[in-house]
């Protein structure tokens, strides 16, 4: 009896053995489908699956988590839709991955995406991991529109695949450097950036623009966009009387910020761009938020087209406010299937043509990219802190503006 134990542990075994190289082998793929290639699902439906990249844990998860419901919103709504591409009913599924805001966990996520077999991705939401990651998907003949990273260089690498439906830093930078020169009159301008993708490439742009008007800067200085101590480097700016500080990074620090500066008796406004024209910056700053500026890419909540509308679908879904991208997340994501139906595929390769050709309206407003991948008459809109809303101050650009 022993013995017969033995043998019949040993055949389990190797039938466990079997049965696991079994699955490692369709995991793997004996002949793998193409990067991108749709999949059967029981009762005749198509498979398509959407990748979504942003930080969903960390000091700006508020912004990554409002990304991926902006995602949500789209897919539940196309499937409820019923669509059909080619003459098959699609089933689109999201696949959402977390970069934690880290350029280096922005490539392992892009090429985990990849390999999930995605056809096309929206992400990334910072520059800084969007940039890196952009290669892996060119790479792969994976269409990938951005909701939120501005950084020029994103479409200037001449990658095919890349696009995104935000104004960039050029022209938000050149309409917030106006803006301090032209609209608040500020004399003595100082800058600080947290050395990321985004913010530091936000604050170049404001400083060329601000010289360009005739401004001044008259000093510099950096931080990191992980800390929430600047007295050191706000009692240095004290000493030079700024009449204004702009600030390039996000509202985890932009927060902090506006309270020491109130607290030392800093006098300066306090100018920041998208990174803090958020709900979270009201929360984090307090009091010491009002008066305060900031702009966003875009048209003003209310006067883009389908914004009311929207907005009561996203409240209805997740019972909380919009922070700032969602709109732009749910249109990148309509895009992508508008461009499925018009090439009548799922493959990217064949769809992937017909985004740079995208004439699309949507809740942020007419989408069209030029031969860079950028959106067309890019509108940026300033707004400025009272009683605890943003209210506008001024918008630049948008439908309408020259070409």
């Amino acid at each position: 009896m022993k013995k017969i134990a033995q043998l019949s542990l040993f055949a389990a075994a190797v039938l466990a053995l079997s049965a696991c190289g079994k699955q490692e082998q369709q995991a793997a793929g004996d002949a793998p489908a193409a990067a991108g290639a749709p999949q059967a699902e029981a009762g005749g439906s198509e498979v398509v699956k959407i990748g979504q990249v942003s930080p969903m844990t960390g000091p700006i998860a508020h912004f990554g988590k409002d990304n991926e419901r902006g995602a949500i919103l789209a897919i539940d709504e196309l499937n409820a839709e019923g669509v059909e591409i080619g003459g098959k009913k699609v089933k689109f599924e999201l696949i959402s991955e977390d970069d934690q805001a880290d350029p280096k966990i922005g490539t392992q996520v892009a090429q985990r995406l990849v390999d999930a077999k995605i056809v096309a991705v929206v992400g990334h939401l910072n520059s800084g991991t969007t940039i890196p990651a952009s290669k892996i998907y060119s790479d792969a003949g994976i269409p990938q529109i951005s909701p939120a990273a501005t950084n020029p260089a994103y479409t200037q690498q001449g990658f095919k695949t890349a696009f995104r439906v935000i104004g960039n830093d050029v022209q938000q930078g050149k309409a917030l450097g106006e803006f301090a020169v032209d609209g608040l009159k500020a004399k003595k301008i100082a800058i600080i950036d947290d050395r990321t993708a985004y913010g530091q490439g936000l604050a170049d742009e404001f400083e060329k623009a601000v010289k360009t008007k005739g401004g001044t800067v008259i000093k510099r200085e950096f931080t990191t966009n992980t800390a929430t101590d600047f007295n050191a480097i706000l009692t240095s700016l004290k000493g030079s009387n700024p009449d204004l500080v702009f600030y390039g990074g996000m509202d985890a620090q932009a927060g902090p910020m506006a309270k020491q500066m109130k607290r030392l008796g800093l006098k300066a406004k306090l100018l920041g761009g998208d990174g803090i024209q958020t709900p979270e910056f009201m929360k984090l700053a307090g009091d010491a938020a009002e008066g305060q500026y900031a702009s966003s890419p875009g048209m003003p909540k209310e006067k883009m087209p389908g914004f009311a509308d929207f907005n009561k679908r996203f409240q209805a879904k997740f019972n909380t406010e919009i922070q700032i991208y969602a709109p732009y997340e749910y249109d990148a994501v309509r895009v992508l299937v508008d461009a499925m139906k018009r090439a009548q595929s799922t493959d990217p390769k064949a769809f992937l043509p017909e985004v740079g050709k995208t004439d699309y309206n949507g809740v942020t407003g007419r989408i069209q990219f030029d031969d860079k991948g950028d959106i067309k008459n890019g509108a940026v809109t300033v707004y400025q802190a009272k009683a605890g809303k943003w209210s506008v101050v001024s918008t630049v650009g948008g439908p309408g503006a020259a070409q």
